[in-house]
Order: structure tokens, then sequence, then C-alpha cells
């Protein structure tokens, strides 16, 4: 029998092991007999699974205080940004993705404070929470950044325009559609289908380098559809990344990254982690803009990924993770015994979010 939204039974959880497992097992599969090396996305599995456990956990025990927590550790690390975020890299001629891995954490840090601004019983802690969301996209106006700005008030404005909603299953489709959108979109860039002019304005806004380097991928992903290339190997492979000297050899794009990694499968891989932790959060027992706070952030973080290398450094995918545990976490405590028998799962906290 299916379990209704906002109960948990023990499916989601199945699903997430199950796709985890799967993503790790086809790295390998995708590396043997090739010089790949599969340890980074070994590492992304690993990020996911830990991030995603201590969400759950910290999220049931102290669901505001671990997600303002979570907000405060994503923005230090945005700020400390390039150096402070481990795995960046200075000095390359052609920046790294380290702007998108920082935008990324804008998002990851305004969809936290969301999360605790939304759950905050008292109001004045209430309040210092939205203010803190405000401080995010701030924060990404003095960095220069406007893939953050973007990011974090996306973020922002769907918290707030989701305060008093109790559906969360469209807008879930919603947070679904968006990166789905882009990545068609990016797809048909790469494989040249576009009419000139739309790809003429595409291709300024997106530079000629990144679309070059998604060429390249979608080109050695044609010759091993199903397996792709082999992990780590596209440094090697592609004739755009090897004419710039000092470059990262990265595709800038977690799709096209996966492409020509893994293959097709490798791809449908990495949109059902995105599924699932959606799917995590459609089943999820807080309350519905608590839900939307985190979908809208994950929405906007894969939007980023699919523009940059956002996805790359560890930070990111663990903090992702970790706000979808602490949003679909089963909070602990007087208040949420009916919640826990399946009687009104939304009371508590929809109560201390008016």
């Amino acid at each position: 029998m299916m379990t209704a939204p906002g109960t948990r039974g023990g499916t989601a959880d199945a699903v997430g092991v199950v796709v985890l497992g799967a993503c790790a097992t086809w790295a390998l599969i995708s590396a043997v007999g090739r010089d790949a090396r599969p340890e980074g996305a070994l590492l992304a599995v690993f990020a996911v699974a830990a991030g995603y456990a201590c969400g759950r956990i910290s999220g049931a025990l102290l669901p505001v205080s671990a997600a303002a927590a979570a907000s405060f550790v994503a923005l230090t690390l945005a700020v400390a940004s390039p150096e402070g975020v481990p795995g960046a890299a200075a000095g390359f001629a052609v920046p790294p993705g380290d702007t998108g891995a920082s935008a990324a954490l804008l998002a990851v840090s305004a969809g936290a404070a969301c999360c605790a601004a939304t759950a905050a019983r008292r109001p004045g802690a209430r309040l210092a929470l939205w203010l803190s969301a405000h401080g995010v996209v701030l924060t990404g106006v003095i960095l220069a950044s406007p893939a953050g700005v973007m990011a974090s008030s996306v973020v922002l404005l769907c918290a707030l325009s989701a305060a008093r909603t109790r559906r969360r299953a469209p807008l879930l489709v919603g947070c679904a559609l968006a990166p789905a959108v882009v990545a068609a979109t990016t797809w048909a860039v790469a494989e040249e289908v576009l009419p000139e002019g739309a790809a003429a304005s595409l291709r300024s806004q997106l530079t000629d380098y990144r679309v070059a380097l998604w060429r390249d991928a979608v080109a050695l992903m044609h010759d091993d559809p199903v397996r792709g290339a082999g992990p780590d190997r596209f440094d090697q492979l592609s004739a755009t990344a090897q004419q710039v000297t000092g470059a990262d050899g990265k595709p800038h794009s977690a799709l096209f990254q996966q492409a020509v990694d893994q293959g097709l499968v490798g791809m449908a891989l990495l949109a059902m982690v995105f599924g699932w932790l959606l799917y995590e959060l459609w089943r999820s027992p807080r309350p519905t803009p608590v839900v939307v706070c985190a979908g809208a952030a994950l929405a906007a973080l894969a939007v980023l990924a699919l523009l940059g290398n956002a996805l790359s450094f560890a930070p990111v995918t663990a903090g992702a993770a970790l706000l979808a545990g602490l949003a679909s976490a089963r909070v602990a405590g007087p208040g949420y015994g009916a919640a826990a028998s399946g009687r009104t799962p939304f009371t508590a906290v929809d109560c201390a979010s008016r």
C-alpha cells in the first residue's frame, strides 16, 4: 500500500541505497580496461551518502539549529572561495569552475537559512533567520557573483511564496522541470541543432570555450555511448582542453562530465540521484514550506551544475545532500508524536511557521 506524501516509509531510503550503489558500481564498470580514475566519482557518491545521513540525523535532533549552522558554514566557504573550497585550484588560465562552486554554496546557504526560518518557532529567531537568508543574497552581490545572486534570490523568492502552501507535488515537479529544460537546451547547443540566431546568442553567454568543451564531450560519448570514455579521462582526450595551458580538463558541466566519463548510463544515474532527492522531499514528514525551500535550492544547484563545475567540489555535493537530509528528517521531540503515528504530520511545525 502506497504511503501518502508527508509520511515516511522505507521505500524512499531503499531507492536511495540502490541508486547510490548503482552510481558507485557503474563508475567502476566504466573504468574497467582503461587508464581511468574513478576515485572522483566514488568520492562524490560518498559525499552524497555522508551528507544526507548527517542531514537526517541532525535534522531530527535540531531541525532549526542544524539548518542555521549549515547555512553559516556554506556561506563561509562561499566567501572563502576559491582558496577556501577544498578541491579548488587557483592560477588556471581558464577558471576551473570556482565561481560555480561559490554560487552553488550560496544557493545551499540560502536554502538552509530559509528552511531554518520556516521551521523556527520564536518570532525573533524567525526574523533573524529570514534576515540571514537576505544576507546571503547581499553576500553574492558583494562577491560580484551574478550566478550566486540569481540562485540565492530564486531560492528566497520560492521560500517566501511557499510560506502558506501545502501542496508540495506541483512545486517539486517545477523544481525537476527547470533543470530538465536547461539540460535539454545545453545538449541542443552542443549538438548544434538550434537555429543559428538562438545558438549564437547562447554561445555569447556561455562562451565559445565552454561550448567547444561540450562538443568534445558529446563526440567522445558517441564513440562509446554506453560506458563513455572512462572516468576522468576528458583532459587526455579533449582537443579543446589540451589547447589551453593550465586548463582544469573538465567539460564545465555535470551533464557532459557524466556523458564523457560514463556514457548514457552515467547520465541516467545522475538524473536518478536528483530524482531520488526530490522523491525524498515529496515523502518528507516536514511541512511543505520547508520541503519547498530545500527543493528550490537543489533545483538552483542543479542548474548551476549543468552550466559549470559546481559538483566537482565535495563541499557542494555534500552540502546539497545535507540540505535534502535536513528537509526530509523526522523531527524528534514533543509535538511530533502525531506525525510519527501518521495522523497529522504537518501540525506542529506548521503552527510554528505561521
